[in-house]
């Protein structure tokens, strides 16, 4: 006789979904209600299948856009997720340090987005601000405003201090969480740093490595209030992400079909490429198993 198992613990589970439900799925199926239709106003609107999509992936700016924002955030994963693991090898591994090593890097992830933006047109700036100031003193002539290189090099720079320590964190949680029977036993070997990184420290943090690389990439595939803030999507279309492009579309030209076709697109994308990232980062940690 089959023993009988108690599923009452599953009704806890129900708010969650309902909560999912009103929060996601009803507006996604809104979304996909004005794709494919063109709103003229209150209840007098046309189906129109597919037209919206096609319209969007013809775009030329959708396209240009499209090849900033994996420039970008291919870029971010390259600089960040590097860096991070470095910072957290170099952190203390004991003491009052760590407790105020972990605080430090914490603060600018506890700044609102909007802010963040805010805070680097400050400190760009060359009568206040002290990145504008010390760069005016060496001679060197920085506009983010006018330069598509100098908006991009702000933009980088905003985007590496403000996520690169959710990384170290995640990185630094790994690395503590290795037993120290490993590095006993590599100590015993006389192995070297590299090798206790290679083999033992980079395996044990594949998890959250894999973690970071996906929320960094979703955060950064998705960003929008920092540049929007920071360069407004300039100067001309060189920091117009796909988030930006967006906005202009839904919002300043009220285009909802155009809009929601676009939102499914680049929600598609997003599922996409997160997906290969998490497979590709699996069949990396099975090929170190084997």
């Amino acid at each position: 006789m089959d023993k009988w198992h108690d599923n009452r613990a599953w009704f806890l589970v129900i708010p969650v979904f309902v909560i999912v439900a009103i929060s996601a799925i009803i507006p996604l199926m809104t979304v996909v209600n004005y794709s494919v239709q063109d709103i003229f106003g209150p209840g007098q609107r046309v189906f129109v299948g597919t037209e919206w999509f096609e319209e969007v992936l013809g775009d030329r700016r959708l396209q240009d856009a499209l090849v900033r924002q994996f420039i970008f955030s291919g870029l971010v994963l390259l600089i960040e997720i590097p860096l991070g693991v470095l910072i957290a090898l170099a952190m203390p591994k004991k003491g009052w340090s760590v407790s105020l090593c972990l605080v430090l890097l914490a603060l600018p992830l506890l700044i609102p987005w909007n802010v963040i933006g805010t805070i680097w047109i400050i400190f760009t700036r060359q009568d206040i601000g002290l990145m504008g100031h010390t760069i005016a003193q060496l001679g060197l002539r920085f506009d983010h405003t006018g330069s598509p290189f100098d908006a991009w090099v702000t933009l980088m720079l905003m985007e590496v201090w403000h996520w690169t320590p959710l990384v170290v964190l995640l990185a630094y949680a790994g690395l503590r969480a290795i037993p120290e029977a490993y590095f006993q036993a590599a100590r015993i070997d006389g192995a070297s740093a590299w090798a206790v990184f290679r083999y033992i420290q980079l395996p044990k943090m594949r998890g959250v490595l894999t973690i970071a690389v996906l929320l960094r990439f979703m955060d950064s595939f998705l960003i929008y209030a920092e540049p929007f803030v920071l360069t407004g999507g300039g100067p001309g279309n060189a920091t117009t992400f796909l988030s930006i492009h967006l906005v202009k579309i839904a919002i300043g030209q009220f285009d909802l079909g155009p809009g929601a076709a676009f939102s499914i697109v680049y929600f598609l994308i997003v599922l996409l490429f997160s997906w290969l990232f998490y497979q590709a980062l699996q069949s990396v940690g099975t090929g170190d198993k084997g």
